[in-house]
């Protein structure tokens, strides 16, 4: 399988790239600073540039037939600014697999399932601007015609890789707790081999 990944040095999409290279997947990553990739396989290319720049998106995206972006918002716009100039290069190239990593922000509220998780108690985030970059990206991905989905996990530590977790569309389960960065970039790969969740946010926790 030809993947693209964005956001391959944060902290779930390293996970992301050791699975896909550990299975023999051939791999293009877009970095900003190719130091920060400590990868090296014969199935990696290494574009080195900025996803705010549309030309080196449509290079990143030569040759690909799935998308997994796990870029984070890092308190930029970043997100919401490139996820436009990515749908528009996937059109154009005809990939229509997209798999994201979002926030549980984004998913409906258990108790008020009308507004969204950021905006309800239910969330013990002090700032809403993350939430609010996802999404931004959430709702471009909804309104783009793509087959997307966005694994939405919840507190987030460096953890283990426990194996077992569970999963509910649109919301998260009940009783969340943490998962992973090692689970959530577990699952996020295995969603290249199904279509269960296509067109869905996937709420991830233990």
């Amino acid at each position: 399988m030809n993947i693209c990944l964005f956001g391959a040095t944060g902290r779930v999409g390293t996970i992301i790239l050791d699975n896909a290279l550990s299975t023999h997947q051939h791999v293009k990553v877009l970095v900003r600073d190719i130091k920060k990739l400590n990868q090296e396989s014969a199935n990696l290319t290494i574009i080195e540039g900025n996803v705010l720049n549309e030309s080196d998106i449509a290079e990143s995206l030569k040759g690909a037939e799935v998308v997994i972006s796990s870029l984070n918002t890092n308190g930029s716009t970043t997100l919401s600014e490139s996820m436009p100039l990515i749908i528009k290069q996937m059109k154009c190239l005809g990939i229509k697999r997209i798999i994201t990593v979002g926030t549980a922000g984004i998913l409906q509220a258990r108790n008020s399932p009308q507004i969204y998780r950021f905006q309800s108690s239910e969330s013990k985030r002090s700032s809403t601007r993350d939430a609010e970059e996802h999404l931004k990206a959430y709702l471009l991905l909804k309104d783009s015609g793509l087959d997307w989905t966005i694994v939405c996990p919840t507190y987030l530590p460096i953890g283990e890789r426990v194996g077992h977790y569970r999963v509910k569309k649109d919301m998260l389960p009940e009783n969340p707790s943490s998962i992973s960065i090692y689970d959530t970039g577990d699952f996020t790969f295995s969603q290249l081999f199904t279509n269960e969740f296509i067109g869905e946010r996937v709420g991830l926790t233990y």
